[in-house]
């Protein structure tokens, strides 16, 4: 599950996290490699041209495009120290402010340490530099080593990985999804159809696991499903119309492919005749699962949707 997450956010990032068109992304390595450019000499800077190119992209031109805001004290495209020392210091003392950042957003990143989001060579010399401070300033209250966390090499690029993709999950949260518009939200369950489907609250305390922003998705998959059921399945070849459902998380509820469907069908209604009236409509085994989904890939590769979906 994880690792399916990580492909999702790794495409939708490169596709749409910048501004002058895609630019590939891996995760955790280029995030973390590419706002390393140091502060070099002619010849260093030769050698970094021909690594990294000249108009190398960081995650700051990324986290500019996205909120229109640079970090206070950060520029796009950030020097830093020759000391390896100093260097991983201000790394460190970026990514705390990163995170600040994002929390002073609505981002809820209890979990990320900034030395997650370091390289690992700079992650094995903050650790030193901690463990030699703690032996300085025993019981001072500048060191509290209950955050100090010493991992292995492997669980060190597991914990890198999953922190840098939650990271960008959060920004996702704060900065594009709050593009959803709300105005017309009142009106999604106007239809005499809808009038008995339970109601997603959008209130900001109504959910501690959904944003409002992403009520206001669910809600417009509740409208379109129970819109579109009779439509797209009237005659459908392994199954009856599908039952009245409420679709109330991301996971669960989509697994089938019918609540998708028929939000692709609201848009693309010529596909029902071509595809959806060839899915099952109460899919009990996996093989049912998979051969909705199946069909539901191959309608969106049919209107050349420019995501990399696959099943």
């Amino acid at each position: 599950f994880f690792q399916k997450t990580l492909t999702a956010v790794k495409n939708w990032f490169t596709l749409f996290g910048w501004s002058k068109g895609q630019n590939p992304i891996s995760i955790p390595y280029s995030l973390r490699r590419d706002v390393c450019k140091a502060q070099m000499t002619s010849s260093q800077e030769k050698v970094f041209k021909k690594n990294l190119g000249k108009d190398t992209k960081t995650f700051y031109d990324m986290l500019f495009h996205l909120s229109g805001q640079l970090l206070p004290g950060i520029t796009s495209s950030q020097s830093l120290s020759l000391d390896p020392v100093e260097r991983m210091l201000q790394l460190h003392w970026q990514y705390s402010t990163l995170l600040a950042f994002l929390k002073s957003q609505g981002a809820y990143l209890p979990h990320v340490m900034p030395e997650f989001l370091l390289e690992p060579d700079d992650y094995k010399k903050w650790i030193k530099v901690q463990t030699v401070l703690k032996v300085d300033v025993k019981n001072s209250d500048l060191f509290n080593d209950k955050h100090l966390f010493i991992l292995e090499d492997s669980v060190f690029e597991t914990m890198s990985k999953r922190a840098w993709t939650d990271v960008l999950l959060q920004m996702y949260k704060v900065f594009v999804l709050p593009r959803v518009s709300s105005l017309s939200i009142t009106d999604l369950f106007s239809l005499e159809s809808t009038q008995n489907i339970p109601r997603i609250k959008l209130e900001l305390l109504s959910s501690n696991i959904y944003s409002p922003y992403e009520r206001t998705i669910l809600t417009w998959l509740n409208k379109h499903y129970e819109k579109n059921r009779k439509t797209v399945w009237k005659d459908c070849q392994k199954g009856e119309v599908p039952p009245v459902r409420w679709i109330v998380n991301f996971d669960r509820d989509l697994l089938d492919g019918l609540v998708l469907a028929a939000q692709l069908a609201a848009y693309c209604p010529y596909l029902i005749a071509t595809h959806f009236v060839r899915m099952y409509t109460s899919p009990r085994t996996h093989e049912q699962f998979l051969h909705n989904c199946l069909i539901l890939v191959n309608a969106m590769h049919a209107v050349s949707l420019a995501i990399d979906i696959k099943v």
